[in-house]
């Protein structure tokens, strides 16, 4: 898997999905929902981000919003330490360094075996994504 696979995948597999760019990242949105993203695509560092080392060639840093009950399942209940987890480990389903505590995870270079986890985890952020957007129109 590459990048542009992911993506391409992300784009095409789910509907309304906006993307924009950013200090080397792209964001997915739902529809014109530009306040949170439920993904996003890391493929360098910044002066704000540098401790997956994406600077290396072909690294890039998927990360994914799921919601509480999923990322416990992963990681468990307690507070996440993240000074005890290697980020430029390749192909490892990690909490997010930055972001754990909104339970974002990420992944570098996902290969095609951790890619069909890696969809249901998107197909989830997708629907809470979804979610949010039908609260807030709801509320208007």
């Amino acid at each position: 898997m590459n990048e542009t696979t992911v993506t391409q995948f992300i784009v095409d597999s789910f509907p309304d999905v906006e993307t924009s760019e950013n200090f080397g990242y792209t964001f997915f949105f739902y529809k014109t929902d530009h306040i949170l993203p439920f993904a996003t695509l890391s493929s360098s560092d910044n002066e704000y981000d540098q401790i997956s080392n994406l600077n290396r060639p072909g690294v890039f840093r998927l990360n994914i919003g799921i919601s509480k009950q999923s990322f416990h399942t992963i990681f468990g209940h307690a507070v996440i330490d993240t000074t005890k987890y290697d980020f430029t480990v390749l192909d490892t389903i990690l909490p997010h360094p930055e972001y754990a505590r909104q339970y974002f995870v990420c992944i570098l270079n996902p290969s095609d075996n951790s890619f069909l986890t890696i969809v249901q985890l998107l197909t989830e952020a997708y629907s809470i994504a979804e979610t949010r957007n039908s609260k807030r129109n709801a509320t208007k």
